[in-house]
């Protein structure tokens, strides 16, 4: 059923909760809390400076550069009220690929952590974009004078987020107040976010993972925030014994980096209701480990341009649907486009965005964003990813999911991580490829694989070519960048 809101406006969020739950902790961040009275007065003052100071309108873009700050969510707030938009940007990058996002997007302002004040020079340098570092926000001395009144409403725009890029062109996904909005009550009516949960934010929010699938949910329930800069796994077992959160949202790559620590085995991890793992493909011994810890996992999956709240496993179900995305999310639509057992998802929801960056249709005409991803759908109305529609392997006429071999071979107790994917053959048109990393210390040879495999998979899927890496290349996501495999299986450097 759907959960409906008064809110009508993002700036409303910090607005209510300062009103009716004025010293309730919003934020916790590096040892200080930050009530939300304190947190929406910042906002205020960040909307004042925003609009007094540096002149921002609506419509207007101001960059973000840096790892997670209480002073990017206060900016994104603050510039929902005037009606203009924050650019998040990928520290990762390279400094040319940041330069690319700001001529495109053209912010007038960037703002920076410390850690970022250098690279924030050299790609500001010689543009008209204005780079000022965070504390400048609330240190600018624009304190006094209105708020900003400009005409905002849902169909204003509020956030641009890049694509991640793996299957063409990163592109600037348009999201409204009204989409952020809908993502909020959709992920803490599905999650259960109550005002007395704490969650604690690990990943990126540069990217719409870590910001909108628990963190903004979060602060819309009126619940608590642990605000950490980065991920890392001995911060992060030390959160959960020491302040206790209800829920966290991880990737494959960090569940991993916990369960290789070793202090994984006596962690205290018993204040966790669930994991949330952002992922549209978990693999199973990661599952398996925190199941173990008596901690379910529960999967959301989504893309950058669907909120990205869209199908969601819920708590009671992560044991007897392990491998599922779980269930359409409230307020969302779903279908499958296709035949044979897996076919294209195709989202249709009030979290899902109109448009890239400045103008491009993002949905067909009758409001449909077509994923990439195929899937299938069980008799229970729930849904498992079988990977991407760009990945399927096409081998003598049989199609072959990449998944399939990659879940297979993670069995495999000297496989830490594999990725499968095609490569052009003459006789065949695609063969099989994969690449593998093992776990330190461990061996296995390519035959005795390919017997792992034999027992598990037809002959037809067994890989042809082998490569042995040190690790997968990725996204920031956690996400394998195949077409990087491709190039190396191009450039002949197999095993």
């Amino acid at each position: 059923m759907a959960v409906h809101s008064p809110l009508r406006r993002l700036a409303d969020v910090p607005a209510a909760h300062a009103l009716s739950r004025a010293q309730a902790v919003a934020l916790h961040f590096e040892g200080r809390d930050i009530t939300f009275e304190a947190f929406a007065a910042d906002c205020d003052v960040v909307a004042r400076t925003l609009w007094h100071g540096w002149g921002v309108r609506p419509g207007g873009r101001v960059a973000w550069l840096g790892a997670n700050h209480p002073g990017q969510l206060m900016l994104l707030f603050a510039l929902a009220r005037i009606g203009a938009m924050l650019l998040p940007l990928n520290v990762r990058l390279a400094a040319a690929e940041l330069k690319a996002q700001l001529a495109e997007c053209e912010p007038v302002h960037l703002v920076h952590d410390e850690a970022m004040a250098t690279l924030a020079r050299e790609v500001c340098g010689q543009t008209a974009v204005h780079a000022h570092p965070v504390d400048a926000l609330t240190a600018d001395g624009v304190t006094a004078g209105e708020l900003p009144a400009a005409d905002v409403d849902a169909d204003s725009s509020a956030l641009l987020v890049y694509t991640s890029g793996t299957a063409s062109r990163p592109k600037a996904a348009v999201h409204t107040q009204g989409n952020l909005l809908a993502n909020m009550r959709i992920a803490s009516a599905v999650q259960r976010i109550a005002p007395d949960d704490v969650v604690a934010t690990m990943l990126p929010l540069f990217h719409v993972g870590g910001l909108c699938i628990q963190t903004l949910p979060a602060l819309y329930a009126g619940a608590k925030v642990i605000l950490h800069p980065r991920f890392n796994a001995d911060a992060a077992l030390d959160c959960f014994e020491r302040q206790r959160p209800t829920l966290t949202l991880q990737v494959p790559a960090t569940m991993k980096a916990m369960i290789d620590h070793p202090r994984w085995r006596v962690a205290d991890l018993s204040s966790l209701c669930a994991v949330w793992a952002g992922s549209s493909l978990l693999p199973a011994p990661l599952v398996d480990a925190f199941h173990a810890r008596g901690v379910p996992v529960c999967n959301v999956y989504g893309a950058t341009e669907t909120g990205p709240f869209s199908i969601a496993l819920p708590p009671e179900h992560a044991s007897d649907h392990a491998g599922s995305c779980g269930w359409p999310a409230p307020e969302v639509e779903v279908r499958i486009e296709g035949g044979g057992e897996a076919g294209e998802l195709l989202i249709r929801a009030p979290n899902v965005v109109a448009r890239y960056w400045p103008d491009i249709p993002a949905c067909d005409a009758r409001g449909w964003f077509h994923t990439g991803d195929l899937a299938s759908r069980a008799a229970d109305g729930s849904y498992t990813i079988r990977g991407r529609a760009k990945d399927l392997i096409i081998s003598g006429g049989e199609n072959i999911h990449p998944a399939e071999i990659e879940s297979a071979l993670a069995e495999h107790a000297a496989v830490a991580e594999c990725a499968a994917f095609g490569v052009h053959d003459d006789a065949w048109g695609e063969t099989v490829a994969v690449a593998v990393v093992l776990h330190a210390g461990a061996n296995a040879t390519e035959q005795e694989l390919n017997a792992h495999l034999a027992q598990r998979i037809a002959r037809f899927k067994l890989p042809r070519r082998w490569f042995w890496l040190e690790a997968l290349p990725k996204t920031a996501l956690g996400k394998v960048q195949r077409q990087a495999l491709a190039q190396l299986a191009n450039g002949g450097q197999s095993a």
